[in-house]
């Protein structure tokens, strides 16, 4: 199953509840925009092109929501919806991207308000079922930097959990492993709420990948030790230079496997590059409840003692230097960055020869309910 969808038949938005897995394999039902916002913060849906993916359905919800007479009075709605759905998480450059582009087809538009309610819901499952093809075309350029015996080192999830679909830059290990190349991944448990060791590996599981979990300052050692061929991680936000934003703990990452001359991978749609940022530094970065660094457990014992505080930055920025390349649906982007980038991106704006959309329903479903 996909990791969220539009539930025709009663008119909602479904999605695995991340916060559950590995325990649980769960399919919460969302029926407001409001709903949908506290999904996308409190990381139900996580991963930049889900949360994007996540919004645009929100505000198919608002526009259900809304009970306008006029088509200025519903536009003023969506407004306000899709206000609330940007102010749920900040980092990743994919949800505002998602929210902007329905307002703009709903704002270049005529008709009446039903004639709006329906254009929102089928942007909004454009954008999902875009999605997976975008997946698909990074997976398989990507797949060419991988090569048969390879072991990986992976930093919080990229997989279909983090899309609509396949994944970024675990879909590119995914693509390399359904062409036949033997790879196994090493894979940052990412502290502190463990997308790695939670959401990372069951993928991998269930893909039938070799895999072991290490903790997240193990990483220096296996790339000191010549055990690492590749490091790849995703990213919510690069900016024009090639500055990647990503989980915290990229950047230390990226500096050892730097240091010990190890190629380093981000794997990102166009959506996730923000052309607007000249660099890293201009990039906003949220800081999440300290909770979730406190509130971890060791045997079923607080870790932290009591009255302990705690800063807790969801993302940190990775210098472009630090980067081998960027792989993105358009291909593969080596540096200079601030050059190529913007090439890279602008190739996206003519359709490919061959691209196809893959639709709604159970096509490439990964997961059993």
């Amino acid at each position: 199953m996909r990791t969220l969808f539009w539930d025709n038949d009663s008119h909602e938005l479904r999605m695995i509840d991340q916060r559950r897995l590995p325990a649980a394999l769960e399919v919460v039902s969302l029926h407001t925009c409001t709903e949908t916002a506290e999904a996308i913060r409190n990381m139900t849906v996580r991963g930049a092109p889900a949360i994007g993916a996540s919004a645009a359905f929100g505000l198919a919800l608002a526009a259900q929501e809304s009970r306008a007479q006029s088509t200025a009075q519903f536009l003023l709605d969506l407004e306000t919806a899709a206000a609330l759905l940007k102010a749920s998480r900040l980092t990743a450059v994919n949800l505002a991207w998602a929210v902007d582009r329905v307002l703009r087809v709903v704002h270049a538009a005529t008709g009446s308000v039903d004639d709006l309610r329906t254009l929102v819901l089928a942007e909004a499952q454009r954008i999902a079922d875009e999605d997976v093809a975008i997946n698909k075309r990074m997976g398989e350029h990507g797949s060419v930097l991988i090569d048969d015996g390879d072991t990986l080192l992976h930093h919080c999830n990229t997989g279909a959990l983090a899309v609509v679909d396949w994944g970024t830059a675990l879909g590119v290990v995914r693509t390399a492993h359904e062409q036949g190349k033997r790879v196994h991944v090493l894979v940052d448990e990412t502290r502190p709420r463990l997308q790695g060791s939670r959401l990372t590996a069951w993928e991998l599981g269930h893909y039938g990948i070799s895999y072991e979990i290490i903790c997240d300052n193990m990483a220096g050692y296996f790339l000191r030790s010549g055990q690492v061929q590749k490091v790849l991680f995703g990213a919510d936000r690069i900016t024009a230079n090639g500055d990647v934003a990503n989980k915290i703990g990229t950047y230390m990452l990226a500096l050892a496997a730097h240091d010990n001359g190890v190629p380093v991978y981000s794997v990102a749609p166009t959506s996730s590059i923000d052309l607007s940022l000249a660099d890293g530094s201009l990039i906003p970065i949220e800081e999440r409840d300290p909770d979730e660094v406190l509130g971890i457990q060791f045997h079923g014992e607080r870790v932290a003692p009591e009255g302990a505080k705690a800063r807790n930055p969801a993302f940190d920025v990775t210098p472009n230097r630090l980067i081998t390349a960027i792989v993105t649906e358009n291909g593969i982007v080596r540096p200079p960055f601030d050059v190529n980038l913007r090439e890279n991106v602008g190739a996206g704006l003519v359709p490919a020869q061959g691209d196809h959309i893959i639709p709604n329903g159970d096509k490439d479903r990964p997961f059993k309910e």
